[in-house]
Parts: structure tokens; C-alpha cells; sequence
């Protein structure tokens, strides 16, 4: 009895040591270099990063720097997050928010789950919830907002739009399948006639006028090609460590 408990929790212990030392292999998530907190604020904020990654079991990390050493935003976000140890699993599962006071550039670098957690719509949400906090100076709200934008983004990853799809086409059909079969069961006194003149009753119609009406016309549109944008990193890209990454960005 004993050996069968613990072959059931010896998994469960694995899983919990690896989590500790993915977690162990950079603890701070929050590297203010350009030093725009106070020492509660980036106390605060740290514990509040951990504590939604360590749960959602994906790296949610703030850098902030003073200037990006002649890199861009996204060469360095995604640089600073390869090299520093960040990211869950063996997709490195995280989402990185850069601030760089030097030209005043924001930029989420993404990886793993992180990738389908942070998409165009989720940096969208992102921007909109912290971008007027960055521009006013008031970094530990934007900080704060982008933190709680990402674990709600992170627990949208729990619902299966494709199974959710699947479940509503069976339901859709079954229906379907019923109402018909009822239709079907009516129908069955019923016998085809081989002339459409057996359905109408003699001297029931008369036609006395004929004319032609166009009901519909063929028009053919062309869609108009949308420029793309420069803040979104689409189909996402691969840094100089070989990883591949996705995420956007802009001014504050």
C-alpha cells in the first residue's frame, strides 16, 4: 500500500521540484534599472509577478532600463528575457514588459504559452489598460494594470474555443437530425406526382400577364489591402538565441 502511495505521489513531487527550480532560476520579476519605483512599489509589484506566475506557471516579468545599448525595444526584450532565465517549461512559457526611458519605448516580448496568451487583441488590452499611466509618470499603476491584464489573458488560455466549436456543430446537428425526422414522419402520406401539373387544381390558375423582374445582380468587390503595423510582431520572429518569440510594442 505504501509503495503504490508513493509511486502515486513521485510525480507530483518531480513536477513540484521543477517548478521550484524554474521559479529559483530567476526570482525577481521585476528588474528596474532605470529606477522609476520606490523600494515598496517594486516590492509590491514583485510580489504581486510572482505570485501570478508561480500560479499560472508562466514568467510574467517588468524591465525597465535607461537606454537599450543600440539594440531595438524587441532585440532587447527578447534578449534580456533568453538570457536572464526566464520562462516556464520547455516552450519557456512568459510575457516580458520592457519600458526604455531613452526614446520613451514600451515592448512586450512574448514566448510559449505566452505567445497565444499576449496575441494582437491581448496587446491591444494591454496598451489600453497602462499606456495613459506610462505617459503620466505613473509607473507603478501601469505596472500594476499590465500584471492584471496578463493573468486575465493567461486564464483565457483555459477555455477550448475548438472543442467549444466541435461540442455546438454536434448539438447544431443532432437538432437538426430530430427536426427533420419529425418533418419526415408527416410527410410520409404523402406520394410524389411525376407532373408539376398534378399539384394545382384544374381551373385554379390562370395567367393573363407574363413579365420579366431581375430579382439580383452580380457585383464583383475587391478588398482593399490594410497596411500592416509596425508595432506587432505578426506571424512572430526568432531573437539571436535561436527562440522564438512574439509581442508588440510602441512610444508612452
Amino acid at each position: 500500500m505504501k509503495k503504490k502511495i508513493f509511486c502515486l505521489l513521485l510525480p507530483l513531487l518531480l513536477l513540484y521540484c521543477l517548478a521550484m527550480t524554474a521559479a529559483a532560476e530567476n526570482p525577481n520579476r521585476v528588474v528596474d534599472m532605470a529606477d522609476l519605483l520606490t523600494d515598496s512599489e517594486e516590492q509590491a509589484l514583485n510580489a504581486q509577478l510572482r505570485e501570478i506566475s508561480e500560479r499560472q506557471q508562466m514568467d510574467v516579468v517588468v524591465v525597465t532600463v535607461d537606454s537599450t545599448d543600440g539594440k531595438t525595444p524587441m532585440e532587447y526584450a527578447d534578449d534580456y528575457f533568453d538570457y536572464n532565465g526566464y520562462g516556464y517549461g520547455e516552450s519557456r512559457d512568459g510575457v516580458l514588459l520592457l519600458i526604455s526611458m531613452e526614446k520613451r519605448d514600451w515592448w512586450v516580448t512574448t514566448t510559449g504559452r505566452g505567445e497565444k496568451a499576449v496575441d494582437g487583441a491581448g496587446l491591444d488590452e494591454i496598451e489600453e489598460d497602462m499606456l495613459s499611466d506610462l505617459s503620466a509618470g505613473r509607473y507603478a499603476d501601469a505596472f500594476r494594470a499590465y500584471a492584471e491584464r496578463c493573468d486575465r489573458l493567461i486564464d483565457g488560455l483555459g477555455f477550448n474555443w475548438p472543442l467549444s466549436i466541435l461540442i455546438s456543430l454536434a448539438v447544431g446537428l443532432i437538432a437538426a437530425l430530430i427536426a427533420t425526422g419529425s418533418m419526415k414522419k408527416q410527410l410520409r402520406s404523402v406520394a410524389p406526382q411525376p407532373y408539376a401539373g398534378n399539384y394545382t387544381r384544374p381551373g385554379s390558375m390562370n395567367l393573363t400577364k407574363s413579365s420579366d423582374l431581375f430579382l439580383y445582380r452580380h457585383v464583383t468587390r475587391t478588398a482593399r489591402p490594410k497596411e500592416s503595423s509596425s508595432g506587432r510582431s505578426g506571424g512572430g520572429h526568432y531573437s539571436s538565441s535561436g527562440s522564438h518569440h512574439g509581442g508588440g510594442g510602441g512610444k508612452f
